[in-house]
């Protein structure tokens, strides 16, 4: 797979025209003359990197073949950190997609390695810190044969402050709650716990495990990365910043649901799409809110007429409350076009698809355009 910049004359994009701008990334361009048609344009994926579009052509089987012995994992995408008292910062990342194969994440603070977790996991805590002090972590992939990709970009956090000396843990979050969002992912709520120095925290466990950690303020979060048809018991514990932890909460059971899943708590909402002219050209804009996740979203997959067409990849800061993109689709007038995108979830499989919407070239707003 070869990186090209959406400045260069040459590479992948000089024979496709479907060239996509997140909104507030590089202005738009208008397609080459003379470009392939759509049906005939390959898989872009465009990666939104420290203000500048890279394009990367979806390399072809011969490729592949060629690459697969050294190609190192890719950066882990998605990277968050949050302390989670005065001594601990709980770090989250996205898993790598299925090629190639992730054997462990290393877990970097500043240049030292602090934690090694197997593939399987995206989150770990980092205990041992001192009180009210700024931390820097990274995290990256090292795949099966032993080969470590690039580093994640860096992210902060810094420990909360250490009080007077506190023995008393928090009380237990009260009333839990929850319900199955699809097969592969559950909501989870409940009440504030309290603490005469404050709740920094709360851990979420799946049976003995834990499995996910969120801010004080927090008292609802989403699973993903379950399985269809299973059942699932979740406890919360509450944290202070002396760590401190609470009994657990009351359980709550959940069973996924069960068959295919389709998707509809882990896909995009509010999805739109309109159409708009410049320079000769027709362009696809979308808007979504992404979905709710245990992490962060950071790769949206687009599909134009049943196929897929283009990725947009967040390698800066993604959006959390409203993202939006454009791609161009073509000169002629009175064209029409399905589109629907769907979302890389944390745990590295795919969410389910947004509504699809129906656009015309040259009439502005689709149909089916509503909120869902």
């Amino acid at each position: 797979m070869r990186r090209v910049p959406a400045s260069s004359p040459a590479g992948p994009h000089r024979a496709a025209p479907h060239e996509g701008v997140p909104r507030g990334g590089v202005p738009r361009r208008a397609a080459p003359r003379g470009g392939a048609p759509l049906r005939a344009v390959p898989l872009l994926r465009a990666v939104l990197l420290g203000g500048a579009l890279l394009l990367t052509a979806s390399c072809g089987p011969a490729g592949r073949d060629a690459a697969a012995t050294a190609r190192p994992p890719a950066a882990p995408r998605g990277v968050t950190a949050a302390a989670g008292s005065a001594t601990t910062v709980h770090v989250m990342w996205n898993r790598a997609a299925a090629e190639p194969r992730v054997a462990t994440y290393e877990v970097y603070r500043g240049t030292t390695k602090v934690e090694e977790v197997p593939g399987a996991e995206h989150m770990v805590d980092v205990t041992g810190l001192k009180p009210s002090t700024a931390y820097v972590f990274t995290v990256r992939a090292r795949g099966a044969d032993g080969t470590a990709g690039p580093r994640s970009d860096e992210v902060r956090a810094t420990t909360h402050a250490a009080g007077a000396a506190d023995r008393r843990a928090p009380s237990r979050p009260g009333d839990p709650s929850g319900e199955a969002a699809g097969g592969r992912a559950v909501r989870l709520s409940w009440q504030p716990s309290t603490d005469d120095r404050g709740v920094v925290s709360y851990d979420v466990h799946q049976g003995d495990t834990k499995i996910h950690s969120v801010g004080g303020g927090q008292t609802a979060t989403v699973v993903t990365g379950l399985r269809p048809g299973t059942r699932y018991t979740f406890t919360v514990r509450a944290r202070d910043a002396a760590d401190n932890v609470s009994a657990p909460s009351e359980a709550v059971r959940l069973t996924t649901a069960a068959g295919p899943d389709d998707g509809r708590g882990t896909a995009p909402t509010r999805f739109r799409a309109t159409t708009h002219r410049a320079d000769g050209a027709y362009y696809l804009d979308l808007s979504w809110v992404p979905p709710d996740t245990d992490g962060v979203v950071t790769e949206y997959q687009v599909h134009l007429d049943g196929r897929p067409v283009t990725s947009v990849v967040y390698g800066g800061t993604a959006p959390r409350d409203r993202a939006e993109y454009s791609f161009y689709v073509g000169r002629g007038a009175g064209a029409g076009h399905r589109v629907r995108i769907r979302a890389r979830l944390p745990d590295g499989t795919w969410g389910g698809f947004s509504p699809e919407r129906t656009v015309t070239t040259g009439k502005g707003a689709g149909t089916n355009g509503g909120t869902g």
